[in-house]
């Protein structure tokens, strides 16, 4: 097997082991267990799904068909149809959820912190009013390129480019919702937009430690800066270029789901595989802050 592959499924293969141990016979009772077993591993699907993203491939059945199988076939010698293997991907969603929280977990707090919010839309514009994959789940929304039908992926990073907190909401929500809950476990100083301002909010979040720091609007009365905060503002373009990175690189965004399920695994996986990257966008230059 190659080094690499062999690398990624071990690592994946021991986390599926430790959740399996602590957590399957909770979430998963016996009288909902599936009563068809797959001949290949949740290890194995995880692990599949995980080359996907490291790939260069720009669909995953062109992956499955042509790539897996021609340079890793003998690696994974139980591969099921490609239409199975596409049922059997909702198996390991939650493997997927709960590997990206162990991911953020593992990121550095370094009081530093950008907050933003992205567009991931679900189809076409002008099939918004035909789409049936996503009726009740999807919601309308807009953003400065025009309206869209999706959700809204809402993720905070430190300066390294460390995902350290993210969660999804329909389109139509407030970027202000989810700030909460995001920042639970952070401390320091949170840079956002002037989509972010709020009165109620920035005393809420410094009374748990958080400092939210913003441009202000046209308009609004200015305030004092650190020379500090302003510089670590400027460099807010950070999480941007993360996003751009998972767009354009992982193709987090595509409307060629089939499935809401999918669609999920889709999503957590693109988050997981930048996580595992050692190489992350990141501010060069370090500031100290008191």
């Amino acid at each position: 097997m190659n080094k690499n592959v062999t690398e990624l499924f071990c690592f994946v293969d021991d986390f599926c082991k430790a959740i399996n141990k602590n957590f399957a016979e909770k979430l998963l009772p016996n009288s909902k267990k599936p009563t068809r077993t797959p001949g290949i591993t949740h290890s194995e699907i995880l692990t599949i799904i995980l080359l996907y993203q490291q790939s260069r491939c720009e669909d995953f059945k062109s992956f499955y068909t042509y790539y897996l199988k021609a340079l890793h076939g003998s690696e994974f010698q139980n591969l099921p149809t490609y239409s199975r293997f596409i049922r059997l991907k909702s198996r390991v969603l939650w493997y997927l959820v709960l590997l990206l929280k162990w991911l953020c977990e593992q990121s550095k707090m370094t009081g530093i912190s950008y907050i933003d919010a992205t567009s991931i839309a679900v189809c076409h514009p002008k099939r918004i009013s035909r789409n049936k994959v996503f009726k009740g789940l999807a919601k309308l929304g807009k953003t400065t390129y025009g309206w869209f039908l999706g959700f809204k992926l809402h993720m905070v990073i430190n300066e390294k480019g460390e995902i350290q907190g993210v969660t999804m909401t329909k389109g139509n929500v407030d970027d202000r919702k989810p700030v909460p809950k995001l920042t639970e476990k952070l401390t320091g100083l949170l840079f956002g937009d002037k989509g972010y301002i709020k009165k109620e909010l920035f005393a809420k979040l410094f009374d748990r430690g958080i400092k939210l720091v913003t441009k202000v609007k046209k308009g609004m009365k200015n305030t004092l800066m650190l020379l500090e905060e302003k510089i670590f503002l400027r460099k807010r373009s950070i999480i941007q270029t993360v996003f751009g990175y998972l767009k354009n690189r992982l193709d987090l965004e595509h409307l060629r789901h089939r499935s809401p399920i999918n669609f999920l695994v889709h999503i957590f996986s693109t988050l997981v595989s930048y996580s595992m990257k050692p190489k992350k966008p990141s501010i060069s230059r370090f500031y100290c802050i008191d």
